[in-house]
């Protein structure tokens, strides 16, 4: 008799970590737009998180919280303006757990 292994789903492993919201100053800002680019909409497809979403007026909206510090964003949207990256002060953020 086999052992069978057990997996998590993702929303499982996320759940284990700790953010340490920094109020009123998120480290990701998405700038203004009319319509967003490919890249920033693809963000609401890539981010691992989910922390970004298109709102029903097509603008593609952020929430920091909760946000892995992975850089997908930074790479794919920073580079054109679409956004701001700076990470978080010191002490705010995520904090994972291993194990």
């Amino acid at each position: 008799m086999g052992i069978e292994p057990q997996f998590q789903k993702v929303e499982e492993k996320l759940f284990q970590n700790r953010y340490l919201v920094d109020s009123g100053q998120p480290h990701i800002k998405v700038m203004p737009h009319d319509k967003p680019s490919k890249n920033l909409l693809a963000m609401t497809h890539l981010c691992p998180a989910g922390c970004y979403s298109q709102a029903e007026n097509g603008q593609v909206e952020l929430t920091a919280d909760g946000c892995l510090e992975c850089g997908t964003c930074r790479i794919l949207c920073e580079p054109a303006g679409e956004i701001t990256w700076e990470y978080p002060r010191g002490g705010y953020g995520i904090l994972f757990k291993f194990g």
